[in-house]
């Protein structure tokens, strides 16, 4: 925010010829001066303070992976699952802290890598403060979070932490640093050239957060395989229901709750006016954050209605666990684009991510691909879907609002802008791909070649609460104090579609 400038030179001949004038002058512009300061210090203040809460919503969607991940798992994984979830954030903090921040953000460097603020040594910056690194961490923690789900039920602990150690501290940063930094070669705020004249609009990262997660997973499912019993001596789809659809339905909306402050907290700061727009003074940068809000309720809002009468149609039934994870696709869908499209675009964006993760779950079926929390279809596919819908829908005055400084960018090609943002975002799905499938692909296959990716087959019949955790994570009890059932449920022992 630029302050306002005082000359005593320049105010002096306006108040006369009197003795005390030049005194005068200099009075009112320090006073000027003094206000101008307090409003530049309250203008951090608020930016600072908006992207702090943000960060706080953004970390509570671990909460809400945490109970969906639990809810769609068997029972007698459910501790298994659920711890997973917190060290992906304790460990991607440590990581994210040492490296990833700076591999991501650390300008100046070049297109590929940052090489500043390692330890977030010499931070804050003129370039950001600790809110930033909190919020950017928050995302980083998510994408672990989502490849988590992928593995479930079948996976070795150590895995876990040397997985989310990598995706955090390495992976993740640098697809971060090519679309979201200053200095990333397809991002859309580079200075100088851009990709195809327009660079990358991924506003949130349908493509860096939930490609990355969700193709991470994939590669962790496929070097697994299949859960025990997920198919028959046939190839046949045997459904391993999770334990808790209750769950399922608290993290569904913990995670709705979390993605106001992953989509609307994306623009990193409030308190900023739009000069060249149709609107009055009562419309800023607060405006944009509020139709955010609206296009990321909207898209997930109709992916959920589409998947509930789609598997109506295809099934029979009205299934919750469906619902929510339309609703969940029609998010990571719109999250690449909410900034820059209109609300009515958003109906159409959940409406085909409802399709496309039916679609890719029945591909995953016919491969006989297993994924407990249909992680790499909703994150990858979803996110594929949103990277091409801001090709094709992205406004022209939404793109050059958030995207100042360069007239003529391209913009939707549905819009009107061409097929330039088009091909900017097709070679992104690319590279995404690419960079995520040569580098976890690779952790994954070093990890089952060292025996360290999947337990036994005892192990997971019995499940991985009682072989590794110590218990069960649900104990029965008789009211009436009979000890002959008061002890706790054999549930390691119960069949493999109800346990």
């Amino acid at each position: 925010m630029a302050g306002f400038t005082c000359s005593a030179a320049d105010l002096r001949p306006l108040l006369g010829t009197a003795a005390n004038a030049t005194a005068a002058a200099e009075y009112i512009c320090n006073g000027f001066d003094t206000v101008s300061n307090k409003l530049v210090a309250a203008t951090y203040a608020i930016d600072n303070t908006y992207l702090l809460f943000s960060a706080y919503l953004v970390f509570s969607m671990q909460l809400g992976f945490a109970m969906l991940c639990a809810g769609s798992v068997r029972a007698k994984n459910t501790m298994n699952i659920m711890l997973t979830n917190v060290l992906d954030a304790a460990t991607g903090s440590l990581f994210y802290y040492l490296f990833g921040f700076a591999l991501a953000f650390g300008s100046p460097s070049n297109g590929f890598v940052g090489r500043h603020f390692f330890g977030l040594e010499k931070y804050p910056s003129p370039s950001g403060d600790y809110s930033f690194f909190l919020y950017q961490w928050s995302f980083a923690i998510a994408a672990a979070g989502i490849t988590s789900g992928s593995i479930a039920e079948r996976t070795q602990f150590v895995a876990y932490l040397i997985y989310s150690s990598f995706l955090t501290g390495l992976v993740y940063p640098i697809v971060s640093h090519w679309f979201w930094s200053t200095d990333g070669w397809a991002s859309p705020v580079r200075e100088g050239h851009l990709l195809f004249g327009s660079g990358v609009i991924d506003f949130a990262g349908s493509g860096v957060v939930h490609m990355v997660g969700g193709i991470a997973g994939l590669w962790g499912a496929l070097v697994e395989g299949p859960r025990m019993g997920r198919f028959d001596g046939d190839g046949k789809p045997v459904s391993l229901r999770g334990h808790s659809g209750t769950l399922v339905v608290l993290g569904t909306f913990l995670l709705w709750f979390g993605w106001y402050g992953f989509n609307p907290g994306s623009f990193l700061s409030i308190l900023k006016t739009y000069e060249h727009t149709n609107y009055s003074s009562y419309y800023g940068q607060w405006s944009a954050i509020g139709r955010t809000a609206v296009t990321t309720t909207i898209a997930g809002s109709s992916a959920a209605l589409t998947t509930l009468f789609g598997k109506r149609l295809l099934t029979g039934h009205w299934n919750v666990t469906d619902v929510c994870n339309g609703l969940l696709g029609g998010f990571a869908a719109i999250t690449g684009g909410c900034s820059v499209v209109d609300p009515w675009a958003a109906i159409i964006c959940g409406f085909i991510a409802a399709w496309v993760l039916i679609g890719c779950n029945k591909l995953a079926e016919m491969l006989k691909y297993d994924d407990p929390l249909e992680a790499a279809q909703l994150h990858g596919g979803c996110g594929a879907w949103g990277i091409i819908f801001t090709a094709l829908f992205a406004k022209k005055d939404y793109v050059n609002e958030i995207y100042p400084g360069k007239p003529g960018r391209p913009h939707g090609l549905l819009m009107g802008g061409g097929a330039r943002l088009l091909a900017a975002h097709l070679i992104q799905i690319l590279v995404v791909i690419g960079w995520v499938s040569v580098t976890m692909g690779s952790v994954f296959w070093l990890l089952k070649v060292f025996g360290l990716l999947r337990i036994s087959a005892d192990a997971e019949m019995a499940g991985l609460d009682v072989t590794s955790h110590g218990g069960l994570a649900y104990a029965y009890h008789d009211e009436n104090n009979d000890q002959s059932v008061k002890n706790s449920f054999p549930m390691a022992n119960m069949d493999s579609s109800n346990a």
